[in-house]
């Protein structure tokens, strides 16, 4: 990992008109932690089930304690429904959140699934014994470009490893499930974003992580400045084969929300995500999960009438968490692009990593 690349901020660049978070990550939500396991070896010419391998996965963890117990409410919004994710089915029921957050390649979301059950279970092992089963959530983009993604090579190791690994301060970038990922005609990956949501009495905090794997170098554009111009027009030939792929964008905030108020904020996400030159392509996945860390749903509290704070929609305060959602979202896909590296994959496929300078001359024109 290149640690000399930098996220947007570094660069004196503001997406929005909100304040960052510290970090300027999803880690800035209090208790929200991100780990990675990333898997790069073997080089050249593709064998199915043996490599190249460049791939990966992510754990996003709601909060440290047993997510299963101590469940976070939560909603989720398909924009375009091309994806093979596990778990949304029940979020939309239930409303909230009971496992660890599972991102990884298309074609490892059994194995990532299997491993989040064997985890949760080692931690629970009343489930589906002596209390119900649990909702497993998982989501996916396809690095078959740079990954030998037939072979399936992310393992229960490699998952317990991102768990064990979850920190307030992760990598951004070519890591994780984001190792093999391609973004706008380049290298993508994971990128994350934040912001303060504040009044004379009160501050929240919102912050998204993303998965990026989507649209063509023609259509990559950063704060309104689109670089079609600004590529070679051999790039812009080949690029026109580049068009379908997928998303997936995590927002967490502590701000007390309830699951339809949620729901209107994932709705939000596109917006950005619009922002940065995606149309929502044909062959697309994105997918938004959105969850407060406040309110908990207690697994094993059996009263009869449970009450709930929620924050107003008629103030600034959920305004303004609307408007984070679209600035998180366009930063944090931003990010993804600017702190991944180049990696060459499977059949010598490779993608570049965008050059800072090349975006900084750009943006201060």
């Amino acid at each position: 990992m290149d640690n000399k690349r930098s996220k947007l901020h570094e660069l004196g660049f503001q997406v929005g008109i909100l304040e960052r978070g510290e970090k300027n990550s999803i880690a800035d939500v209090p208790d929200v932690t991100v780990g990675h396991s990333t898997i790069i070896a073997g080089e050249g010419e593709l064998k199915p089930g043996f490599g190249p391998i460049r791939t990966g996965v992510t754990i996003v963890k709601p909060h440290s304690g047993n997510i299963y117990r101590d469940k976070v409410r939560a909603s989720s919004y398909v924009f375009n429904g091309y994806g093979k994710t596990t778990g949304l089915v029940q979020v939309e029921e239930l409303g909230n959140i009971e496992s660890y957050i599972g991102l990884t390649n298309t074609l490892n979301i059994p194995k990532v699934a299997e491993s989040l059950l064997r985890f949760h279970l080692d931690e629970n092992p009343d489930i589906g014994i002596k209390t119900s089963t649990i909702n497993i959530l998982v989501g996916e983009c396809h690095d078959g470009y740079l990954n030998d993604i037939q072979g399936r090579h992310v393992q229960k190791i490699h998952v317990f490893e991102a768990i064990e690994n979850a920190s307030s301060d992760f990598e951004e970038g070519s890591v994780g499930a984001g190792t093999g990922m391609s973004t706008l005609g380049f290298k993508g990956g994971i990128g994350s974003s934040s912001r303060v949501i504040k009044d004379e009495e009160i501050e929240f905090v919102l912050g998204t992580l993303v998965l990026t794997n989507f649209g063509r170098k023609n259509d990559l554009t950063i704060l309104g400045h689109n670089f079609a111009k600004y590529i070679d027009e051999g790039d812009k030939e080949d690029d026109q084969k580049e068009d379908d792929g997928s998303i997936i964008i995590v927002v967490a905030t502590n701000a007390p929300l309830n699951t339809r108020q949620l729901k209107r904020l994932a709705k939000r996400a596109p917006l950005g995500l619009a922002k940065t030159g995606s149309y929502g392509s044909h062959g697309s996945g994105d997918v938004i999960i959105v969850f407060s860390t406040e309110n908990k749903v207690e697994h094993d509290n059996k009263e009869r009438t449970l009450s709930m704070t929620y924050v107003n929609e008629n103030t600034k305060i959920f305004r303004d968490l609307l408007r984070a959602v679209v600035e998180t979202t366009e930063e944090a896909i931003i990010n993804s692009l600017l702190k991944a590296t180049t990696v060459i994959g499977r059949d010598d496929n490779k993608k570049e990593a965008i050059s800072i300078e090349k975006v900084k001359e750009i943006l201060s024109k």
